[in-house]
């Protein structure tokens, strides 16, 4: 083994990686050290959530790109563009690895985003006259007295996004917590529909998102949204929200096969920031070109667990706009939208077909809540520490709208006042559920108490992780810390589908006149109850990972942060996790360096959609 192939088993690689690079190596003998190494950094970005090893920031960042100590350095390449060029794997159209510029992939990635970036061009080129009632239409639905809460010199977003969307096949309305994606969703299907009416046709609408718990909650708030619009121009019955891999078929004995085509005229996505490279390539494969898709998210919540960062890459000028003078002239001639200041000279075609909401009704945007996420996001370390220093400390009267703890542990008796206090008003709501036993009111009245407070980490494992603080907050409230008993709170970890549950419903186990049982929302108002011994994949949710609460809002989020830095924390983490919080927020930071960190962390997953 040569100096260079003992240096390279040196870097922190997985196994899977050393493994995939001896096997190129195996098949096609040739590789040098170097090109060994470039393919097991391939592995491993792939393995952390990036659809490619990008050369040029590795060139010019060193190992930082993979958050690895900097001594690491001298061991890369000298030229990694040479090294690149002459690998032995990028050869042929069967190739396993493939260089693009600058960006070197595994085949399957490369393949998932010369997919995706394919799919966008042909959908943007198709022809889709607006209805000729637009205008009408828009006005009604946006009534100048709706227009009151926004600011007077500023365009209505969601009219915006509603007109760009009655024009074309595709359309990205990104926004952050509680700017209105749904109530615009709402809006738009009534429109769509209105149109299809008076062309003698009824409208086929599939609504989804990645998740069971995201597509129950798109669910509910379509129906809520609904109630706030006139009669006559709600949008008909809809069929329930689902998880993706339920519309398009996806089965893990059946990941290679592609999705059948959908028979929909409309398909709407919420929370696509979850949504990785492979998934969002099928999705755009299944939806026929004769039907419009619409993708909601948030492009600086966090990225989708496996890899990619799409909603991210393709939304990426959307704060900007980039609007061309053609685009500004036909907002301002159907939904009289001044987008000027959001202007162009030249965007691309997917640019004219976004559309960023920025007026947060979760929130206000100078509200402590609104002040902490803007200055997260924004990777604004000094005036986090402001807030941190000006933030009041947590006690139980207080009435700030974000406090602050810093325990000296995870058995801190303040960490459970704050538990036993934010779960107060459900602990007294089982107390009468006990006396009465289980109704089908009683325990959505139960469910909607336990779901006015959560806590939030952002690790699983150590002593401020799910599973250690889970038992301790169980012990706190009175409860055991194992076994089913009645007040335990679960969340699905795996779709069932004979159960009608999906990853990530939470549900609370309750004593019914048959015996303890476990209460879901049925997502209709009602509820399914459900055997302990029917669940086999279920865990204790009295906290939560933050990527499990996305696409969810609480009353009161208690944000647990570790006390060592970790590579998970960063400020998307951070903003995603606090924009959970509706009306208080409580920061739970044993070590405030660590959060200091996280606010200098950005996730910058590579990829090529950027500029599609």
């Amino acid at each position: 083994m040569t100096r260079t192939d003992s240096a390279a088993l040196q870097l922190p690689l997985t196994g899977l990686d050393q493994v995939f690079a001896a096997f190129l190596q195996a098949a096609q003998p040739g590789g040098d050290a170097s090109h060994i190494l470039l393919a097991a950094l391939t592995s491993h970005q792939f393995g952390r959530g990036h659809a490619c090893l990008d050369l040029h920031m590795l060139a010019n960042q060193g190992v930082a790109v993979m958050a690895w100590d900097e001594r690491l350095n001298a061991l890369i390449p000298a030229d990694l563009t040479a090294a690149a060029l002459s690998l032995p794997w990028t050869q042929g159209e069967a190739s396993p690895l493939v260089l693009d510029g600058s960006r070197l992939y595994l085949r399957r990635s490369w393949r998932a985003e010369q997919s995706i970036r394919a799919a966008i061009r042909a959908r943007l080129q198709q022809t889709c006259a607006a209805p000729a009632n637009l205008v009408e239409l828009l006005d009604q639905l946006f009534p100048k007295a709706l227009q009151a809460e926004a600011l007077a010199s500023a365009p209505d977003w969601q009219k915006v996004a509603c007109a760009l969307a009655a024009r074309s096949r595709l359309t990205l309305i990104t926004g952050g917590p509680g700017t209105g994606k749904t109530t615009t969703v709402v809006r738009l299907l009534a429109l769509l529909q209105s149109a299809a009416r008076q062309a003698g046709r009824a409208l086929r609408v599939a609504l989804a998102a990645p998740t069971g718990k995201a597509a129950a909650r798109l669910g509910e708030s379509i129906a809520s949204a609904v109630e706030q619009l006139p009669p006559a121009l709600r949008p008909d019955a809809l069929a329930p929200a689902q998880t993706l891999h339920k519309l398009l078929q996806i089965r893990p004995d059946q990941a290679e096969h592609a999705s059948p085509p959908l028979a929909v005229d409309l398909v709407i996505v919420d929370e696509a920031s979850m949504i990785d490279l492979e998934t969002m390539a099928r999705l755009l494969a299944a939806v026929p070109l004769s039907a419009s898709l619409v993708l909601l998210g948030d492009k600086d919540q966090l990225a989708s667990v496996e890899a990619g960062a799409v909603m991210a890459q393709l939304c990426e000028g959307a704060e900007a706009g980039h609007y061309t003078p053609d685009t500004v002239a036909w907002l301002q001639s159907v939904a009289a939208a001044d987008v000027r200041p959001w202007a162009a000279h030249s965007g691309s075609a997917l640019a004219q077909q976004t559309a960023m909401l920025r007026l947060s009704r979760r929130f206000k945007q100078d509200s402590g809540i609104g002040i902490w996420a803007k200055a997260v996001n924004a990777g604004d370390g000094p005036t986090v520490k402001s807030l941190w220093r000006d933030c009041p400390a947590w006690e139980p009267r207080s009435s700030a709208v974000v406090d602050r703890l810093q325990p000296a542990s995870a058995s801190d008796a303040q960490l459970a006042a704050l538990v036993q206090q934010g779960w107060q008003a459900w602990l007294q709501a089982l107390r009468v559920l006990d006396a009465q036993a289980g109704t089908d009111a009683l325990a959505l009245q139960v469910l909607k108490a336990f779901g006015n407070f959560q806590v939030l980490c952002a690790v699983r494992e150590g002593p401020w992780g799910v599973a250690m603080l889970n038992q301790r907050i169980a012990r706190a409230l009175g409860f055991r810390d194992e076994g089913w008993y009645g007040g335990r709170p679960v969340m699905v970890t795996r779709n069932d589908y004979n159960l009608s549950l999906m990853n990530g419903d939470v549900g609370l186990s309750l004593p019914h006149a048959r015996g303890l049982r476990v209460a879901f929302p049925d997502g209709q108002g009602g509820v399914r109850w459900v055997l302990p011994s029917r669940l086999d994949a279920v865990e204790t949710v009295f906290a939560m990972t933050v990527h499990k609460s996305q696409g969810s809002e609480f009353e009161h989020v208690a944000l647990v942060l570790p006390d060592k830095p970790v590579a998970v924390l960063t400020r998307e983490l951070l903003y995603t996790g606090i924009t959970r919080a509706k009306s208080r927020l409580s920061m739970v930071v044993p070590q405030p360096d660590v959060l200091w960190r996280a606010v200098d962390a950005k996730v910058l997953r590579s990829g090529g959609l950027a500029g599609t």
